[in-house]
């Protein structure tokens, strides 16, 4: 059984170490009633897995849109009171977006490999699911469900337990997101074997605060070393306009993940439709 490391998460906002005790438990409780090899063999049942990479590199629109769906958070509570995440799904979908996310922490986001498993089955888009990895129980469960791609966030994790991370989520034909709040995070992350894509997070898990120039800055140290590597970067947070996807773009990203906003809005596919070819969201 895999924990992050005291070093990585003594530094978090008492939220994120919450979130992260929580999952603590929730772990230790899935071990208790199946056995690795008895989660392994779920996988026979697992859909097909789709190319989440490929999805983002070939779509129409530059930034490509990852969008999110996310039922609630810690700090706004419910984000839509008729929330139908195939609904929403469909809708992102006919907007134009090239991938789904799904959050599945069911503690303090109201989310679920259920909610997942039911999206895949009706929407043909990519999913990456966002969750707080802290187990390789977790990666066979979103596999699973139907997952296409799996979030690691750095800041809860060693390098080691990413590294095995990694080799797991590959093995099993999908994709990492590899999530950094910071530099320093990156070149922690570039020093590992196998990265292909990179999220930059631009909001901070120490304050909470968020701040688009966090992608701009990090990627004007480390674009072409990225690009180099061919490694596809994705940023979140802040992100509401047309013009934002515009800054995010010619800093160097190449894809973003764009969810409450989103969720919030009556008309869905019109919101997306409006970030992607130009219109507010604020």
């Amino acid at each position: 059984m895999m924990y992050p490391s005291a070093i990585y998460t003594n530094r978090l906002q008492p939220i994120i170490r919450e979130i992260v005790w929580q999952k603590k438990q929730e772990v230790a409780q899935l071990h208790k009633q199946m056995s690795l090899a008895s989660l392994q063999r779920q996988l026979t049942a697992a859909p097909t897995v789709r190319d989440f990479l490929t999805a983002l590199q070939q779509n129409l629109y530059k930034p490509s849109l990852i969008a999110e769906i996310q039922k609630a958070s810690p700090n706004r509570g419910m984000i839509r009171a008729d929330f139908d995440a195939v609904a929403i799904a469909k809708a992102y979908q006919q907007g134009g977006a090239a991938c789904l996310s799904v959050v599945t922490d069911s503690s303090l986001f109201h989310g679920s490999f259920e909610i997942l498993r039911s999206i895949r089955q009706r929407i043909p888009l990519p999913i990456l699911c966002k969750e707080f990895i802290i187990d390789p129980c977790q990666i066979y469960l979103a596999r699973a469900a139907g997952a296409d791609a799996i979030l690691l966030i750095a800041a809860i994790l060693t390098d080691r337990e990413i590294q095995d991370f990694l080799r797991i989520i590959h093995y099993l034909g999908m994709n990492a997101l590899v999530e950094v709040h910071s530099l320093a995070e990156l070149d922690r992350i570039l020093k590992l074997d196998d990265i292909r894509l990179i999220e930059i997070n631009n909001q901070s898990l120490e304050d909470l605060t968020t701040d688009i120039s966090t992608t701009q800055n990090i990627l004007a140290a480390r674009r072409s070393q990225l690009q180099d590597l061919g490694i596809t970067v994705i940023s979140e947070s802040g992100i509401y306009t047309h013009p934002d996807l515009t800054l995010i773009a010619q800093a160097g990203a190449n894809a973003v993940i764009v969810g409450e906003s989103l969720i919030k809005e009556e008309d869905i596919e019109m919101a997306v439709h409006h970030l992607l070819r130009g219109g507010s969201l604020k």
